[in-house]
């Protein structure tokens, strides 16, 4: 069987949920949230204000606050995930998290184009809120060191809404071939392209590709974003629908 093809299929079982061994501390914490909960929430909600406002304190770091929501950008704020906007460093939130990986050893989990975001629990304590400022500020402090990445050139929404041109199981397994990008543009579609984050698809099986979308994809693959489900996932060839040939 083709390696590529058993890739392909596996991208659309596979899943980035929790494992098992998640699940099973579920009953503990629940019942530790019955006995504690009130009083460890309590005190985290306080730490992760704390830490947001220390951050607001550092040039070029700016933490999203309930402004957002004032906005209408988002629902609510979940006062326990710091969200901080490193553009004014002069750079994306992967390579913020990147760095502050390989020179601080501190892991903040979640990042895009703009942001990076942290967590904090009742399991923080004053050593883990003095380890993560500490970074933050070595971040700033080393900003400038930091090889600078060319932009994502992101298009307004209804330019990602393509046109269905198959049903996606037919051109998922139809004949395919491998184009270049440059040579992708009104071509089928035969695999599921998603940049993450947000990893949210941006083409699908049975689409037209067109030259904006192919432009946001190659933009975001140079600008470091992940596309883990593509055959290429530096986007420089698809895989698109044969063409039948011509008698």
């Amino acid at each position: 069987m083709s390696p590529e093809a058993l890739a392909q299929r596996e991208d659309l079982l596979g899943t980035t949920s929790a494992s098992s061994l998640v699940y099973a501390t579920l009953d503990g914490w629940r019942r530790q949230m019955v006995e504690q909960g009130r009083e460890l929430l309590d005190a985290a909600i306080r730490r992760a204000e704390r830490i947001r406002a220390a951050v607001a304190d550092l040039p070029g770091l700016r933490p999203m606050g309930r402004g957002i929501v004032e906005e209408g950008l988002a629902a609510d704020l979940d006062p326990l995930k710091i969200v901080i906007d490193v553009r004014k460093l002069g750079l994306s939130g992967m390579q913020a998290v990147e760095w502050l990986r390989v020179h601080r050893h501190v892991d903040v989990g979640g990042s895009d184009s703009c942001r990076i975001s942290a967590s904090i629990t009742h399991a923080d304590d004053d050593e883990t809120e003095e380890v993560l400022l500490d970074a933050l500020r070595a971040l700033v402090e080393h900003a400038d060191s930091v090889e600078r990445r060319p932009p994502v050139r992101l298009p307004e929404p209804s330019v990602l809404e393509l046109e269905q041109a198959m049903l996606p199981r037919a051109a998922f397994f139809a004949p395919v071939e491998h184009v270049p990008a440059e040579r992708a543009a009104g071509r089928i579609a035969a695999e599921t392209i998603s940049p993450y984050p947000p990893g949210v698809p941006v083409v699908a099986p049975g689409e037209v590709i067109t030259e904006r979308v192919l432009d946001y994809l190659r933009s975001g693959a140079e600008h470091g974003v992940l596309i883990p489900d593509a055959a290429d996932s530096s986007v420089r060839t698809l895989r698109v629908v044969a063409r039948a040939e011509q008698p």
